[in-house]
């Protein structure tokens, strides 16, 4: 199979990374032609992050896209994260599409209502069926959750499979025991788009510092987004983020309930599982899946069933053990590469197969 990949990001973007790139061992070990092209480059993830103009780092990015383009008709599958031209009508994307080749669509967050529930009415009215048109298009849509799912169906998509965002064991060790800290830590993980959710329990943050002996922990987000919170800003990095994650005690995901918070994949919420950590979260999009309230964690959505969830968990060590315990044996189950990758290869052979027989 002659399969060309086309992430939007390298290394630096986490929904490329993780949804493609850690994969394409497993592709690579099956007799096939990788190619890989990203879209946007590291340099323009950095920009982005540091607040820095990303103009020409856009401009080189949409000019290698459309250089790259003609790979597409010496392919047999197409591998390509959310659509080949962001911002730009359906048109220029099908253009491009050859009838011979298959087109997968990966999505792993709700991108159509950057489009659709965009504030301007010429972008919702030139983009708003944009992501649609190329999810009827596709030959298979993965989706990161079943509400991702449900619209590729909607759109007309014939194959739609659910593939979660997923950890790779080998960098996730087992914790035997985890040693105690005398100073707990609840933390976070993500970057600086998401960490404003977590304005979303700095009151029962605040509330739970004055009572209890806690650090809390900001992996990734910048120092100003965390004014009048009790969070510590640390730096992420891709080396150091399972040390980082496995010296917590607790790992928390606060979501509003809104239309794209619902395609969150709860990727953050796998990472503290498989560091044996016991997670609280909002109760919105697929966290409520992930995570069994009282088995593994804790769902909450107010303040008062946050600051409940934290305090039950900083005072008993062995009800964060057994939650721990509980958290890692799901995502050994069904959250990480050694399960999926395997599942995720045989689609694409399934897909592959089909053509073949075609012809």
């Amino acid at each position: 199979m002659r399969l060309l990949i086309m992430p939007r990001y390298g290394r630096l973007g986490a929904s490329s990374r993780l949804r493609f790139l850690q994969f394409i061992p497993y592709f690579s070990g099956h007799d096939n032609q990788i190619t890989l092209k990203p879209f946007l480059s590291d340099a323009y993830i950095s920009n982005l992050y540091a607040r820095k103009s990303n103009l020409a780092q856009a401009l080189i990015a949409y000019s290698k896209r459309l250089w790259n383009m003609r790979l597409v008709f010496s392919h047999d599958v197409l591998f390509v994260e959310k659509e080949f031209f962001p911002w730009l009508p359906a048109f220029f994307d099908m253009l491009f599409i050859p009838r011979r080749a298959k087109l997968v669509l990966d999505f792993d967050d709700a991108i159509f209502h950057r489009y659709d529930e965009h504030p301007s009415a010429l972008v919702r009215k030139l983009l708003g069926r944009k992501i649609d048109v190329l999810m009827k298009r596709a030959d298979l849509v993965l989706a990161g959750n079943e509400y991702l799912a449900q619209r590729a169906r909607a759109a007309g998509c014939r194959w739609v499979e659910i593939i979660p965002t997923v950890i790779d064991l080998e960098r996730y060790p087992t914790v035997v025991e985890k040693a105690a800290n005398a100073v707990q830590r609840i933390g976070w993980i993500g970057s600086p788009a998401t960490a404003v959710y977590l304005g979303m329990v700095a009151e029962a943050a605040v509330a739970i510092a004055a009572e209890h002996t806690v650090d809390f922990v900001a992996i990734g987000a910048r120092p100003n987004q965390l004014a009048d919170t009790p969070f510590n800003p640390a730096t992420w990095a891709e080396l150091t983020e399972v040390a980082m994650l496995q010296s917590l005690d607790i790992g928390i995901m606060p979501l509003p309930d809104a239309p794209w918070e619902r395609g969150k994949c709860g990727y953050k919420l796998i990472q503290y599982m498989a560091c044996g950590l016991p997670v609280i979260a909002s109760p919105v999009g697929v966290n409520a899946q992930i995570v069994k309230h009282g088995v593994n964690g804790f769902l909450a959505a107010t303040e008062q069933e946050w600051r409940t969830a934290m305090t039950s968990l900083l005072q008993d060590r062995m009800l964060r053990e057994r939650m721990g315990r509980a958290g890692r044996q799901a995502v050994e189950s069904e959250y990480c590469l050694q399960v999926i990758g395997p599942k995720l290869v045989a689609l694409f052979r399934k897909l592959h197969q089909m053509e073949t027989n075609k012809s």
